[in-house]
C-alpha cells in the first residue's frame, strides 16, 4: 500500500504539518504526563483506525519505558487493572472526545469532572488540545492511506 500523497514532499501539506507539529510541541512541553499523552494518542488512533499513528505512538511509548502489557491493553482499558485512575479518566475523555458522532453532546460532564479530579487546568487544556490534535492527525493519515509498520522512534525529530 502506498500513500496517496507524500505529505512532506507536497509544499501545502508540509507547511500544514509544520503547524501541527508546533501545536504538538506545546502539548509535549506541558505538565500532562508523557505516558498519559501516549496512551491518549494510541487510544484515539485505535478508534479512528489510524494504523500509522497507532504504530508511531506505540513505539514512542515503548521507547520511554511503557510496558508491553499496558500497550497491549489500551484498547480494553476499562477491563484492565494496569492503568491509574488518572489515566483511566484521560482515556475516557479521549474516547468520548473522539467518538463525538457516536454520543450526542460529546464529552459528558461526569467524564470531565472525573478528569478534573486528577489534572489541573493547564493539564486539562493540554489533554483537550491533544485529543483534538491526534484526531486531526488520524484523519489526515487515514485520508492519505498512510502505510504503517515502518515508523522509527524519533523519526520526526
Amino acid at each position: 500500500m502506498d500513500a496517496r500523497l507524500n505529505l512532506f514532499g507536497n509544499p501545502i501539506a508540509a507547511k500544514f504539518l509544520r503547524h501541527f507539529v508546533s501545536a504538538g510541541k506545546v502539548i509535549a512541553d506541558s505538565t500532562l504526563p508523557a505516558t498519559t499523552q501516549h496512551l491518549v494518542e494510541i487510544r484515539a488512533s485505535q478508534i479512528n483506525g489510524c494504523a500509522f499513528c497507532t504504530d508511531m505512538h506505540t513505539k514512542e511509548a515503548a521507547h520511554i519505558g511503557e510496558t508491553s502489557t499496558r500497550l497491549n491493553l489500551v484498547a480494553t482499558w476499562r477491563e484492565a487493572t494496569v492503568f491509574t485512575d488518572a489515566e483511566r479518566a484521560a482515556l475516557e475523555v479521549a474516547e468520548q472526545g473522539t467518538r463525538i458522532a457516536d454520543a450526542a453532546g460529546g464529552v459528558t460532564d461526569e467524564a470531565w469532572a472525573n478528569a478534573a479530579e486528577h489534572y489541573d487546568e493547564d493539564q486539562l487544556a493540554a489533554l483537550m488540545s491533544l485529543i483534538a490534535l491526534i484526531n486531526a492527525f488520524n484523519r489526515l493519515n487515514v485520508i492519505n492511506q498512510q502505510p504503517a509498520g515502518d515508523y522509527k522512534v524519533g523519526q520526526f525529530g
